[in-house]
């Protein structure tokens, strides 16, 4: 049974809908709801064709089918004892006639580095903070309930958010262990929100939470062939959240369509302040000393368009997509299936502004390291002081750096905590000149990364009026290696990641048997265009809807293999008599 709770398994065994004998069987998986959308479920609730316990049961027999046993896919670290019973509640509720949401009695599945003061545990994976659960919901689960949606569990990640270490493997975790992809089982999730990802796309959840510091929503996304939102920092609230970076940190919908993406970041945003975090008041820092947006939207689906890319304005940038090491470059497949997904923007309706022919060129946000190292030393004692039963409860980075070293063998088998020593080596102040960043100051990393916002997405956006940024997401999934580690050929989140401004992820292709997607970016608060865009790219293409994952043991599975041997018959035939001339004697031989 995994890493789920032996409460939950008696607890469901007593309800009756699943079996020893079939809980865990491959061939038993349900598929019946694969790829239902939030408003078909809805439009079902609502018809008294089916309730939210019985669409809750579904998931957690899939999950206990393929993600438990069967492929294997491990994205799920812990399952909600009590979600069947919160599914009952909500039909109650609906049956009375109140529905409390777009997502009420949706089952859904959020990354294991948010709070739920339930039963559940809330580890970033990390076996430091194992112990007693959160005291209290974070915003965006208290957002959740409040709108009627269904906890189910919570997802595996890479731990501690992919902040312990430079040779870190995407997906594993000292807790939840390695998450596979469902595209290939061999292939890697990638990012921290990797469990979320795979979860989504496997058809373990209607949609999942994550979260994303840069690249962390959008790179699960990209590698497992769903949709990501990566919104505006501030618009959503990391209150509860184990933190990296509060410059950086944002929370956001990984589903398998746009309109469910949509209809989440509808549920969670925060329109005004939520009191436990001030950028939920604010700006990112791209938009430092520029007024909040008053007119937020709470329902983003009204964005949606099929028709979203005609007349649209759109500026392509292939900066990076070369490889980030001129001795290890993209494979030609890959610069073709991108190549293919800009000719169907056009094909679509939208112009295409060539960014790189006209000129233009994205600043580095080289303060980035130095902003997130600082920010994490900070935040994360924050954190640690909301957390009691656990090892780092009350404590430091410097407390979670002494458990990793005291329980090594669990927490370090594969890869160190060079980032952690990093960071808790820097120098106090914010004006202090840092050794390790060439004596670069915090100050200075932080307007370095703002200016490349203004001079960058916004820069662009104004120039050549667009509407959006659009290019590659990541390179498609890489071969799990636990002792080499992961195999970044490129990526473009930096260009949203370091001001805090929002990304659309959507499959945009096929290649080699795992997806690749492109992203849309621009300014903060533009949250709606980009879903306008991402859901006119969708409809055009289809590409998740023609290229669903089959949780194949390995991808690329052809030619690859070989050769059969056969054991030859041996038979011996008799020996001719040897003419006298030929025979030999000892001393010839």
């Amino acid at each position: 049974m995994g890493r789920i709770s032996f409460v939950f398994i008696a607890t469901v065994l007593a309800s009756g809908w699943a079996t020893a004998e079939n809980a865990v069987s491959e061939a038993s998986a349900p598929s019946h709801f694969n790829e239902a959308t939030v408003a078909d479920l809805q439009s079902r609730m609502a018809a008294g064709t089916v309730t939210s316990e019985q669409l809750t049961k579904y998931y957690l027999h899939r999950i206990l089918a393929l993600d438990q046993s069967g492929p294997g896919v491990n994205s799920v670290i812990e399952l909600n004892p009590e979600a069947i019973r919160i599914a009952e509640q909500m039909d109650d509720l609906r049956m009375h006639g109140k529905v409390l949401g777009p997502l009420h009695g949706i089952p859904v599945l959020i990354k294991d580095n948010i709070d739920t003061g339930d039963r559940m545990q809330t580890s970033a994976g990390s076996l430091a903070l194992v112990g007693r659960p959160a005291l209290t919901d974070s915003t965006v689960a208290a957002k959740l309930r409040a709108g009627g949606a269904v906890i189910i569990g919570k997802t595996n990640l890479s731990e501690w958010a992919n902040f312990r270490s430079f040779e870190s493997i995407s997906g594993w975790s000292g807790r939840g262990g390695q998450t596979n992809n469902p595209y290939g089982i061999n292939r890697n999730p990638c990012g921290s929100s990797s469990g979320s990802g795979a979860a989504a796309s496997a058809n373990f959840a209607v949609l999942a939470l994550g979260s994303e510091t840069d690249g962390s929503i959008v790179c699960p996304s990209n590698a497992n062939g769903i949709v990501g939102i990566k919104p505006t920092v501030g618009l959503t609230s990391r209150a509860g959240v184990v933190p990296i970076s509060h410059t950086q940190d944002t929370v956001g919908p990984l589903a398998r369509t746009v309109a469910d993406a949509a209809a989440a970041l509808g549920v969670i945003q925060s329109q005004t302040s939520d009191g436990r975090d001030p950028a939920t008041g604010s700006v990112p820092l791209g938009w430092k000393g520029r007024p909040r947006p008053t007119n937020i939207p709470t329902d983003y689906t009204q964005f949606l368009n099929p028709k979203g890319l005609q007349g649209a304005r759109l500026g392509l940038t292939r900066a990076g997509l070369g490889g980030f090491d001129p001795f290890v470059p993209t494979p030609q497949p890959v610069l073709d299936a991108f190549e293919e997904a800009v000719e169907a923007l056009t094909a679509a309706g939208a112009t295409v502004i060539d960014l790189d022919a006209a000129g233009f060129t994205f600043p580095s946000a080289s303060g980035e390291s130095l902003v997130l190292d600082y920010d994490f030393r900070n935040d994360v004692k924050a954190y640690f002081a909301t957390r009691v039963g656990v090892p780092v409860a009350g404590g430091t980075l410097q407390s979670a750096i002494d458990f990793d070293n005291a329980h090594a063998d669990v927490e370090m088998p594969f890869f160190n905590q060079d980032v952690f020593d990093e960071a808790q080596s820097l120098a106090p102040g914010p004006d202090d000149p840092q050794s390790v960043f060439n004596g670069m100051t915090y100050n200075q990393a932080l307007e370095i990364d703002r200016l490349a916002g203004v001079n960058g997405i916004d820069a662009a956006l104004k120039q050549f009026n667009l509407d959006a940024v659009v290019s590659a997401t990541d390179n498609p999934a890489w071969a799990t290696d636990l002792v080499f580690g992961d195999h970044f050929i490129f990526g473009t989140s930096g260009l949203a990641a370091p001001p805090g401004y929002p990304i659309v992820q959507v499959p945009a292709g096929m290649v080699f048997g795992v997806p690749l997607g492109i992203s849309f970016f621009g300014t903060a608060f533009s949250e709606p265009t980009l879903i306008k865009l991402a859901s006119g790219f969708e409809a055009a293409t289809r590409i998740r809807a023609k290229n669903l994952p089959t949780f194949a043991p390995m991808t690329p599975y052809n030619n690859i293999q070989g050769t059969t041997l056969q054991k030859r018959p041996h038979k011996a035939a008799p020996m001719a008599p040897m003419p006298d001339a030929e025979k030999k004697t000892p001393h010839h031989l």
